[in-house]
């Protein structure tokens, strides 16, 4: 049979109320993607510019490394799960593989100049980030009591957050004070990145083992097989939910898109542009904690779905009359609700749903499952905004995901 060491043991924490709902494994994983994604979001901002006006990469050049920077990490997100688990219970050594590789990473576009080898450096990143996700989830699930995982994933994603927030905020200093723009850019980089894996190293604990009772009464790690994880689908419970995540992501707009049309359709100038994402980054880090808390109390998959209503209501913001000022204000803000409502209840409702000993394999399935359907409703929608215009491709994005929401809560059922 399988037991877990550290059963019955409580995870460390900090004095006082707050550490009382949030563990102190939590506040250590939230700092460290805090800092990861101060150092990530730092590139993120100045890439396009640095791609195409640095090095003059054409648009089609740069779409393809969009793409590899973007779907690279839900390739490799199973492969996380299962290395984390196989053998009881890796995640921490996983997951500082992980942020290890994407902080190796930052450097090295110091010393690349063109496109295949930019390609195979955003790969590697890309493979750090798939690498990290699944058993950094589940550090947090299994930290956490179940009665709390809505709000303790809800305060690692708004933590998570303000690095997002932080980290273009960040590189425009270093570009304005720096003679050596882009490469001082990625040099702070990378220094901040390596500061979050020490974070990791120094002040997160390992993960529970897994073990099994052998005859000569010892104990030793539980080797998970891959048949093993693959079967968890098999789990009504998990199913369920993996069809429901598949169901809603298939019919879930791209935040590139959402924020083109919203460029167009209110005529916002284009200098005001990069500051939409952090219009919906703003309202996440806001709202990521209250209804964490909240799904906790009213059903976590309940709430996945409530939070798709919210990127519908966005959808018929951006399909009705244009209005007054404050419209593009209450898409970002409706458009943050929905990411608030969703990115870190759906690990909270699919931890609930896994064993313990394959907890990183049952996250990595329900993530990937996500994310690819996510990958192909981009390419639906860029199909046919090429073929129809961005307000029909978003009216038929709208129905969609108005049709999915319905079948999604037939499939999940009550909590």
């Amino acid at each position: 049979m399988y037991l877990a060491e550290s059963r019955g043991t409580a995870p460390p924490t900090a004095p006082g109320r707050w550490a009382a709902a949030v563990p102190g494994t939590v506040l250590a994983l939230g700092s460290v993607s805090l800092i990861t994604d101060v150092s990530a979001e730092m590139v993120t901002a100045v890439l396009p510019l640095y791609l195409v006006s640095g090095l003059g990469l054409s648009p089609l050049g740069f779409g393809l490394l969009d793409g590899v920077y973007n779907g690279f990490s839900a390739v490799v997100r199973l492969l996380g799960g299962h290395l984390a688990d196989r053998g009881g219970g890796r995640h921490k050594a996983v997951a500082a593989v992980g942020y290890g590789l994407s902080a190796l990473c930052k450097p090295l576009l110091l010393a690349v100049h063109t496109l295949p080898l930019i390609g195979a450096v955003l790969a590697v990143d890309r493979t750090g980030k798939g690498l990290r996700t699944a058993p950094r989830d589940a550090l947090i699930s299994l930290s956490t009591p179940e009665s709390r995982r809505g709000r303790a994933f809800g305060v690692h994603r708004a933590m998570d957050t303000a690095g997002a927030l932080l980290g273009p905020l960040l590189a425009f200093l270093v570009l304005r004070v720096a003679a050596e723009g882009y490469d001082a850019v990625f040099t702070v980089s990378s220094c901040v990145a390596a500061v979050g894996v020490l974070v990791l190293l120094l002040f997160v604990p390992g993960g529970r083992q897994a073990t099994r009772d052998t005859p000569d009464g010892g104990r030793h790690p539980a080797a998970v097989r891959p048949r093993e994880a693959l079967a968890l689908l098999r789990l009504p419970a998990l199913r369920r939910l993996t069809v429901c995540a598949v169901l809603l992501g298939l019919t879930t707009v791209s935040d590139s898109f959402v924020y083109l049309v919203l460029q167009r359709r209110f005529a916002i100038p284009v200098q005001w542009f990069p500051l939409l994402p952090l219009g919906t980054a703003a309202s996440f880090l806001l709202l990521a904690v209250p209804l964490g808390a909240v799904a906790d109390r009213v059903g976590r998959r309940r709430l996945f779905l409530l939070g798709h209503l919210a990127l519908l209501g966005a959808y018929a913001l951006l399909l009705g009359p244009s209005g007054g000022g404050l419209l593009p204000v209450a898409v970002l803000v409706l458009h943050g609700a929905f990411y608030a409502a969703t990115d870190g209840v759906l690990p909270a409702a699919a931890a609930g749903a896994v064993p313990e000993r394959l907890r990183a394999s049952g996250l990595a399935l329900v993530g990937t499952g996500q994310a690819v359907a996510r990958f192909g409703c981009s390419l639906a929608f860029g199909a046919a905004w090429t073929a129809w215009g961005d307000r029909t491709a978003l009216g038929w994005a709208a129905g969609a995901l108005a049709l999915a929401a319905v079948l999604a809560a037939a499939v999940v059922g009550a909590e």
